[in-house]
């Protein structure tokens, strides 16, 4: 499934909701789930937004920011801010001309400020680039041109990086002169500079956000591209220079998985780990890997997790990253396993995995479903996540509150 398609699909939802997931680091019999907030979509216009697609951030003020893909008063999605009690104050409704359908999270800035992306929306409809206050108000920096002009890109569907030089580092989906995607660096006031313009061979069509690794190289995956068009992992330089560090094989002989469209974290020890959509010996339910920098071009992977929807690794299909917890485990979310509805999960460094939460849709003790976003892990020792819950033949702008 492309990236679109899995967008049309979620905006084809009767209901969104976000969640905090009250998961101590305690055994997983012990572990709480706690739903704090509905979203209204566009209907109730005091809970504005729908379709929350990206994972939470924690700024200075102890607050939660995030964004939603649709709803607000325009449906072309929102920002909002949301109190640790789960009080939400809708800070931006995306208009088209400004920026629409955010699906990535928000980054704090070292000025303090808010950053992000709208993956379609701008004067050119390619997507945006833009910088927000913690009160709300909006500059919209980069609008992206596509396949030439001064800002190459569309479509970028990842957030952003600050790195260590003060610039803001992100990736565009589509554009460039290849059409498959782009790596950009953009000072914080808005001057952009193309990197890398992904040829294929090199790896195509970026969907996830870079982390900048203690080497100070920047570190990502492509959705397809590489030997066997199936996805890479890369390593980029601050300047730009570019090296494939793995190219995934699907359920082959070395380099397992397929389609990642989450990014890498790097662990305590200084490996990098991250996930595949799919790939792995069990049909395509995807996998959890562990990355040697240091090692040379595909060499450096050691799969971890091949997911099966069983009872073993019961989980599948991913597009949200990891997050490195404060006891040195590892802890995620999945569109499947449990009973249909996804999981969340903890895994230690060496792939031991306990499934921590079974959602269980519009009924039951877990209710939600298909977490597309990955964990947050908040001063509070809590972790916070969105998942949504998806029915069929309402879209977003037209559902109402679900009340239970």
């Amino acid at each position: 499934m492309n990236f679109p398609v899995l967008l049309r699909r979620v905006s084809a939802i009767a209901l969104c909701f976000a969640a905090f997931l009250r998961l101590l680091t305690l055994p997983a019999s012990a572990q709480v789930y706690e739903k704090v907030f509905d979203f209204g979509g566009s209907v109730n216009l005091v809970n504005k937004g729908c379709s929350p697609r990206a994972a939470l951030v924690q700024a200075s003020d102890g607050n939660f920011y995030g964004t939603t893909a649709y709803g607000g008063a325009s449906d072309r999605g929102t920002v909002f801010r949301m109190t640790p009690a789960g009080i939400l104050t809708t800070l931006v409704d995306f208009t088209d001309h400004v920026g629409q359908n955010p699906t990535a999270a928000v980054v704090q800035g070292s000025d303090g400020n808010l950053y992000g992306t709208t993956s379609s929306g701008g004067e050119t409809n390619n997507g945006t680039v833009f910088r927000m206050t913690p009160t709300g108000a909006l500059t919209t920096l980069v609008q992206f041109t596509g396949a030439s002009g001064s800002n190459k890109g569309g479509s970028p569907y990842a957030g952003l990086v600050q790195g260590s030089d003060g610039s803001f580092y992100g990736t565009t989906s589509s554009g460039g002169a290849n059409g498959l995607g782009t790596v950009f660096k953009m000072t914080p006031g808005g001057v952009l500079t193309t990197l890398v313009e992904f040829s294929g061979g090199n790896g195509r069509n970026p969907a996830a956000v870079l982390v900048q690794g203690i080497n100070g190289n920047f570190y990502g995956t492509t959705r397809g591209g590489g030997a066997n068009d199936l996805g890479t992992v890369f390593k980029m330089t601050p300047f730009g220079a570019l090296t494939t560090l793995v190219e995934f094989t699907g359920n082959g002989a070395g380099n397992k998985g397929a389609d990642p469209r989450a990014g890498l974290v790097q662990g305590s020890d200084g490996s990098f780990y991250g996930t595949t959509t799919y790939g792995g010996a069990n049909a395509n339910y995807g996998t959890v890997f562990k990355l040697d920098p240091n090692a040379p071009p595909n060499t450096g992977l050691t799969t971890l997790i091949e997911f099966d929807p069983g009872i073993t690794n019961n989980a599948g299909g991913f597009i949200a990253g990891l997050v490195q917890g404060s006891d040195g485990n590892f802890y995620g979310t999945s569109l499947g396993g449990g009973s249909g509805y996804g999981t969340v999960f903890k895994m230690t460094p060496a792939g031991s995995l306990t499934t921590l939460v079974e959602f269980t849709g519009r009924e039951g003790s877990n209710k939600g479903g298909d977490p597309a976003a990955g964990l947050v892990q908040g001063r509070d020792g809590f972790f916070t996540a969105r998942p949504i819950i998806s029915t069929t033949g309402q879209r977003c702008s037209a559902a109402a509150p679900y009340s239970r």
